[in-house]
């Protein structure tokens, strides 16, 4: 035999069980109550006057609160009236029950009270001392209200024995969750089918717009998918709770539950409305905050974008200064923003937000310090202009290509396709050779150094160093490379050949090339590269002849 599995989603069939849970539950306590109400032996006033004496006594019946006991009576506490009281309740046959409930007005030891009477039966005493100063009820609208509560616990005890009452609470019961599950089932039904257009439309509009190569539709998805499940568990819950308020509704001893969960709801939105009156006008003035605050915001992105490209000047703004400076007035503006927004937060003076500003304050205390050291450090490296994206820069030991230069650190790509990553801190304390941000129309310069003997004319060296460097791939003809002589030694001479480099970032490759055509002149004339520490000259030149290349 095959079941057919029900069109619900889990958390919607969950909600299904325990309402089927909770209304045989209902069904069951209702029906019990009865006959424990009725063969229930209550203390007698001797066990009672035995217990510790209470400053107040509720006395229930019926599940509900008929009246609370403040004052003794003939020396019986509060507590021994409300168990003397129950038990003339429990004690009233059926013909009692359906009596009407009258109030008398009557005086003990000179004090004014109001009895309260079934039949012949006086259930208990209403007494000036029983009164709630909070409450500020006098002593007739207090005798007024227990009469009326004890006329509808007496009403409820007696229906709840009646089996048209169950059968007819237990059918409204069955409708109700009858009316539960449909809407269920229509909530996933509708779910389901808005699922569908939603995702064609985020797949049709997210498709061509990829952000970090990657394609968000299938997450964008997932998190809409996520958000309708949430929303379908939130109105279940909800439809839950009506249903589970209707179904105690329905028996007279679950009457007062149901009575109150409704009141629950109706106080929770009573405050919520109340809370979101009284918070339009601080809504209202943040929002014009906001509104302001992206004003200037906007008006600072225009300015500062064509500083950036050079199309509009300020005094002292340079275009490499310009991202870091529109970065700092955005974020002052927002932080002024955010000071102004708030005190007018609803609930920004409650404790909670308190406690939660003093733990962001103390996180931000311990693990900032490295952190403000990092930033003050990108600032002084932005407002220097030591570098930019682009730059071949040597720093330390490391030679590369400028990458990022980001608040905290500067990446730089190497020649060897490593990217290094350093700290702004350790940059700021280190010399920035930037060997592209004075080269110009000209060029960057670039040298090396050889040592010739003084046997060898230094007017030769000259011309074999200047004619390697014009035979050498990129370097420029014009401006032409020239030859200093660095210092006249003990033994030997060191010259140095400065040539214009075309692109910095090609400097090592360039200087492999360079040294490669220093060699070659030089073997080509005979004249040997080494520093001289001898004692006597060789017969030959210690040379590589051509033939031996």
């Amino acid at each position: 035999m095959h079941h057919r599995q029900l069109p619900f989603s889990p958390a919607c069939e969950w909600l299904i069980r325990l309402a089927a849970l909770c209304l045989l539950a209902c069904t069951t306590w209702a029906g019990a109550a009865t006959v424990q109400t009725g063969g229930s032996t209550p203390s007698t006033p001797t066990e009672a006057a035995a217990s510790p004496a209470q400053p107040e006594a509720q006395l229930m019946f019926a599940n509900r609160l008929l009246h609370t006991m403040r004052s003794e009576l003939s020396g019986a506490s509060p507590e021994v009236r409300a168990q003397r009281a129950r038990a003339r309740l429990h004690e009233l046959d059926d013909r009692a029950l359906a009596a009407p409930v009258t109030r008398e007005s009557v005086v003990w030891n000179g004090h004014p009270g109001f009895s309260i009477r079934v039949a012949d039966v006086v259930l208990f005493t209403v007494l000036q001392g029983d009164l709630d100063p909070e409450e500020k009820l006098s002593l007739e609208a207090a005798a007024q209200r227990a009469e009326s509560r004890v006329s509808e616990a007496l009403k409820a005890r007696l229906e709840s024995g009646r089996a048209s009452h169950l059968l007819a609470g237990a059918g409204l019961s069955a409708l109700a969750t009858a009316l539960l599950a449909a809407l269920i089932w229509a909530m996933t039904r509708v779910s389901r089918w808005m699922l569908r257009p939603l995702r064609r439309m985020i797949e049709s509009r997210m498709a061509d717009r990829q952000l970090l190569g990657i394609d968000w539709s299938q997450y964008a998805f997932r998190a809409l998918v996520r958000l309708v499940l949430w929303l379908e568990f939130a109105l279940g819950a909800a439809l839950a709770y009506a249903w589970l308020a209707t179904v105690l509704a329905q028996f007279a001893w679950t009457a007062p539950l149901g009575a109150r969960m409704a009141d629950f709801v109706q106080n929770l939105l009573l405050q919520l409305g109340d809370a979101v009156l009284g918070a339009l006008p601080s809504l209202v003035v943040i929002v014009l905050i906001i509104l302001v605050t992206r004003g200037v915001v906007g008006m600072l992105h225009n300015i500062f974008d064509e500083a950036a490209n050079g199309r509009f000047q300020l005094p002292g703004l340079h275009p490499e200064t310009a991202t870091a400076t529109r970065r700092i007035l955005v974020f002052v503006a927002w932080a002024l923003a955010f000071a102004s927004i708030y005190p007018h937060i609803p609930g920004s003076n409650s404790d909670v937000f308190k406690g939660i500003s003093v733990l962001f304050g103390f996180m931000l205390t311990l693990g900032s310090s490295g952190m403000v050291t990092q930033l003050m450090s990108g600032l002084v490296l932005v407002y220097s202009r030591a570098l930019r994206v682009g730059d071949f820069v040597q720093i330390g030991d490391v030679d590369g290509v400028v990458k990022e230069v980001g608040s905290l650190s500067v990446k730089l790509a190497t020649m060897r396709n490593e990217e290094v990553t350093i700290p702004n801190g350790v940059l700021v304390s280190n010399t920035v050779k930037n060997y592209s941000k004075l080269a110009g129309t000209q060029g960057s310069l670039v040298s090396t150094r050889v040592t010739i003997g003084y046997d060898t004319p230094w007017r030769q060296v000259h011309a074999l160093l200047e004619n390697a460097a014009a035979a050498t791939e990129g370097l420029r003809r014009e401006p032409k490379a020239f030859v200093y002589q660095r210092s006249l030694s003990d033994f030997y001479v060191e010259y140095e050949l400065f040539a214009h480099l075309d692109q910095p970032i090609n400097r090592l490759a360039v200087l492999s090339r360079l040294h490669a055509r220093i060699q070659d002149e030089f073997n080509s004339y005979g004249v040997q590269i080494m520093s001289p520490h001898f004692l006597g000259q060789p017969e030959q030149a210690p040379v590589v002849p051509k033939s031996k290349w």
